[in-house]
């Protein structure tokens, strides 16, 4: 196993888009928290897809570069330095889309922040609590509210939030987080049937484990122990999350709305085998090995602001 926590015999999976694969030639498509890790790559994806990009995120200069490298590769990028919390600012976003580009065909939702550490509920400061829901689900409602209109007006179109697989196996001492992804999903089906008969689909991914610079922060030890949890014994990209986004966005998923699609090697599969010792109890890693990993790799998304993809 590498240092990223793949087995080196086995090739790394997912590939670019080739240029005969264009699913979105002549699209517009939004990503917020769009300037680096999962965001980053749903960017390139979007764009290796044919769609012409609008990058949202506050990093200005970590956006500009993103933008930069995707109009070098022969593709097009827009960088509107956004805070998603900010409604005025999210309604000069997508003004800016449509006015520029002429439309707004997709959206991706990925922007993320804020967040405490694992801790008790009773003991999580109201302020921590709060932080927690202010960009990674308010900030996502405040996006789908302009976005929607703007796709109603073009006829229809696809959005995909970020969600995550702690919305669909909670981790202990998240109250922040998991009330965050969970309502991610809430509202991605909310907004599923209140315009499906619109002709604008609604779904959701939710990443498990992916190397990006959160899960790199870990070092190599914890990155092979996160991966050693999961069924298929390595860790995620971040361009296999993007090209699930793309499909979701694409005609090739034109029946799928009000889904969540994990990304995740099996995560959410089920728990490992039990093992058993010699007083023929079972093994407590054996049992609780995958929240063990679970809260580890959390320990250091809380610790950190903004969240892979932000």
């Amino acid at each position: 196993m590498t240092a990223t926590g793949e087995r080196a015999a086995v090739p790394a999976p997912g590939r670019a888009i080739t240029a005969g694969q264009r699913p979105l030639q002549g699209r517009v498509a939004l990503i917020t928290g769009g300037s680096r890790g999962i965001g980053a790559a749903i960017a390139r994806a979007m764009s290796q897809a044919g769609a012409t990009v609008v990058l949202a995120a506050r990093d200005e200069d970590a956006l500009r570069g993103l933008a930069g490298s995707i109009n070098e590769d022969g593709g097009r990028a827009l960088a509107v330095p956004t805070d998603v919390t900010d409604p005025a600012a999210v309604s000069r976003l997508v003004e800016k889309t449509v006015g520029t580009l002429g439309r707004l065909d997709a959206a991706v939702n990925n922007a993320a922040g804020g967040g405490h550490p694992p801790t008790p509920m009773a003991d999580v400061a109201v302020a921590d609590f709060d932080a927690a829901l202010a960009v990674s689900l308010r900030g996502l409602f405040i996006a789908m509210k302009y976005e929607l209109p703007a796709l109603l007006r073009g006829g229809g179109g696809a959005i995909v939030n970020t969600a995550s697989t702690v919305a669909l196996r909670p981790v202990a001492g998240l109250a922040g987080y998991v009330a965050a992804k969970s309502a991610v999903v809430g509202l991605t089906r909310v907004a599923a049937l209140d315009y499906a008969e619109h002709g604008i689909r609604v779904n959701a991914v939710a990443p498990g484990p992916i190397h990006t610079e959160v899960l790199e922060r870990t070092g190599a030890a914890g990155r092979r122990r996160v991966a050693a949890a999961l069924p298929v014994h390595r860790l995620g990209r971040p361009e296999e999350v993007a090209e699930a986004a793309v499909w979701l966005c694409s005609p090739a998923s034109s029946f799928v709305t009000g889904a969540v699609l994990p990304v995740d090697g099996g995560l959410l599969a089920g728990m490992p085998p039990f093992t058993a010792g010699a007083d023929s109890t079972p093994n407590r890693e054996g049992v609780a090995g995958h929240t063990a990993t679970e809260l580890a790799l959390t320990r250091v998304r809380t610790r950190t602001t903004p969240l892979p993809g932000s």
